[in-house]
């Protein structure tokens, strides 16, 4: 569990770090471009962890004719396209996040689990000699107590990094939405043309 949660601690940090990068390069940049494919051009050049280019193809994109996605109206077509490029967009940088939560709140049980059973031997051990010694109790119990402490050692550091992951997670929800709100004002303005 240790080595689970450090290397995805340590490669979503380095994901998210990135991502907020280049949200920060990649929006303006897009902005500031004279024509769609100059803005597509230099969000391509930005977007390293590819999360705005698929709003930016969700709002080109034009559905194939004869389907349901096309007898709709052209507005809630848009809405829909980049609802869905948001949510795969949201799905790949929550990825990990699960098993942070997993492994954050299981891991404390696991060590005490590991606590009980050091003691049910040390228990054991008393018993079967007789005799109650402090070198009877304490090695077995001294060991049960490391395994409580291993437990929170793994669980901290999860949670810890779960609910800054979550944080990061949301500031770049945040200005992914309000991308894809702006490209979509500008689509239905008719701001669109190349």
């Amino acid at each position: 569990m240790s080595v689970s949660a450090w290397v995805v601690i340590f490669w979503k940090g380095w994901l998210l770090r990135r991502v907020s990068r280049d949200l920060q390069r990649a929006v303006p940049a897009f902005w500031a471009a004279p024509s769609m494919d100059a803005g597509r051009e230099r969000l391509a050049a930005f977007d390293r962890e590819t999360v705005l280019t698929p709003l930016l193809a969700a709002a080109l994109a034009t559905p194939a004719g004869g389907t349901l996605e096309a007898q709709g109206h052209t507005d809630s077509q848009l809405t829909r396209r980049l609802r869905d490029a948001l949510h795969g967009v949201l799905g790949q940088l929550q990825f990990g996040q699960v098993l942070l939560a997993s492994i954050g709140s299981t891991a404390p049980f696991i060590g005490l689990f590991g606590t009980v059973w050091g003691i049910y031997h040390a228990l054991v051990s008393i018993s079967s000699a007789g005799a109650i010694t402090i070198e009877r109790v304490s090695g077995p119990v001294g060991e049960a107590l490391v395994m409580t402490a291993a437990g929170l050692a793994v669980a901290i550091p999860a949670v810890l990094a779960y609910n800054v992951f979550n944080k990061w997670v949301a500031a770049s929800e945040a200005e992914l939405e309000g991308f894809a709100h702006d490209l979509r004002e500008m689509i239905i303005d008719g701001g669109a043309a190349a």
